[in-house]
């Protein structure tokens, strides 16, 4: 800055103490209001509470009180109608609300900040607007887990190759496979509700790290916004961020969850499996190959984890070594954790939609089903069953049985009779009848199991929670 340009004035922020405004470097690395400004719902909320509160304590006037709630109302409808302006220079969201007050309703306006800081208010507002992301995600959730649902209603006998290694392993039902994501699902559901629960806690009143001399009443203020108590601990109230690492934390997780079936239906819409096939709703093309289709919606889904799990690594990394209370580097929480939220929902949402989009082929999953010897282990237990052998040694004579019709070239059940008394001289011909991947997965009846009568006893209990 040469000496004949303009210096910043001073800051009306600070008051007093400073008698010239921030540097243009300053002001730049110390505003968040492009980021922060997605609070003004929840900074209002709380300012009305609070406003509320002071007045029924006695330490503003009912007036006043009466004059900044209307005033807050007319500044949110404002922002609502896209007619208010956001100005760096206020650096945040609660210094233009409250600079947008002072223009509504005049020096009534001041009389706000009274027993609070912004300190406990971003705390209170960053906690308000993560119980929303959070209850958002797991309805989000709820409408996935109930497209998957109508999709195993309607595939519950289906067969196909079950995987290990991502090679055939045994038969299963398609509908059973497809209630493993809403196990999961559930489970996510669970973490960002013990998250939720955990959150509800009020800042509101802890001030700027030691409470306030004013006779507030912190309890009305968090019913008021609907937390379940106020914080016990000023320090801990304004300082505490472990609320937003546990968010991501369960959002990591959940996405992770998300993109494992995304990368699942990568697989099954491509033309090596031919299992499955998303709609040009959730399908692009290729700018130069025009048979192409791709399945882009699950790929971005499947990349949906690494930005989500970053933003938790970045924000344990800022919080790692803050000594109490506050410290300016808890600013960067909230670009990270919207970034994070924003990348959940829509992940969750494309999931839904990919659910109910997809559509399968059943002739396809029936041939796969019956690859690669998945019915071998069927066989071994055959053998366990019917001959009494131990199952380590039934598992070695189904192992030769596997090695003699791999020789031939031929499935197991196309393997002559005489091959396998070969091996095991009392086996007969009452072994065919579990040779074959339909047999295979309709005799998997333990609690649990892939057999279509267990499918649907699970199906029916999800159509009961759902």
């Amino acid at each position: 800055m040469s000496d004949d340009t303009p210096k910043p004035a001073a800051s009306d922020i600070w008051g007093g103490r400073f008698s010239a405004g921030p540097s243009e470097v300053m002001q730049a690395i110390n505003a968040s209001v492009d980021i922060d400004q997605r609070l003004f719902e929840q900074d209002i909320d709380g300012s009305l509470a609070h406003a509320r509160m002071l007045s029924a304590c006695g330490v503003i006037s009912s007036a006043d009180a009466d004059a900044i709630c209307t005033g807050l109302e007319a500044v949110r409808a404002d922002i609502r109608a896209g007619r208010f302006v956001w100005k760096a220079e206020l650096e945040d969201v609660h210094m233009n609300i409250e600079a947008a007050l002072r223009e509504k309703i005049g020096a009534a306006a001041g009389r706000l900040h009274t027993a609070r800081s912004r300190n406990d208010q971003v705390a209170t507002d960053f906690r308000l607007w993560l119980r929303e992301a959070l209850s958002a995600a797991i309805e989000g959730l709820t409408q996935y887990q109930k497209a998957l649902l109508a999709q195993a209603d309607a595939h519950a006998d289906w067969v196909m190759p079950g995987f290990t290694h991502l090679q055939t392993a045994q038969p299963v039902s398609l509908g059973h496979h497809l209630l493993c994501w809403i196990e999961a699902a559930e489970r996510d559901k669970g973490r960002l509700a013990d998250c939720r629960a955990r959150l509800n806690e009020s800042p509101l009143g802890a001030a700027a790290l030691a409470g306030t001399a004013f006779p507030i009443d912190r309890g009305q203020t968090a019913a008021a916004l609907g937390f379940d108590r106020p914080m016990a601990n000023s320090l801990d109230a304004v300082s505490a961020r472990d609320f937003a690492l546990e968010a991501l934390a369960a959002a990591a997780i959940c996405a992770v969850n998300l993109s494992r079936f995304a990368e699942e239906i990568v697989l099954w819409s491509s033309r090596r499996f031919g299992f499955a096939q998303l709609t040009d709703a959730f399908s692009t093309g290729s700018s130069i190959m025009p048979q192409k289709r791709n399945p882009d919606a699950a790929e971005l889904v499947r990349a949906k984890p690494g930005r989500i799990a970053g933003a938790l690594q970045g924000l344990i990394l800022v919080c790692k070594g803050l000594p109490l209370a506050y410290s300016k580097d808890l600013q960067e929480d909230k670009s990270l954790v919207f970034t994070a939220f924003d990348d959940l929902a829509l992940a969750i949402s494309a999931m839904a939609g990919m659910a109910s989009d997809l559509s399968f082929n059943r002739d396809a999953l029936e041939a796969a089903a019956g690859e690669a010897f998945s019915d071998a282990t069927d066989l071994a237990d055959w053998l366990v069953r019917e001959l009494n052998l131990p199952f380590r040694e039934a598992h070695h004579v189904a192992g030769s049985a596997v090695k003699a019709a791999e020789d031939a070239g031929v499935n197991l059940s196309e393997l002559p009779l005489e091959a396998y008394q070969a091996i095991e001289p009392r086996i007969h011909d009452g072994l065919f009848a579990v040779l074959s991947a339909r047999a295979s997965m309709e005799s998997r009846l333990s609690y649990g199991g892939t057999a279509p009568v267990r499918v649907r006893e699970q199906i029916d209990g999800w159509a009961s929670r759902l």
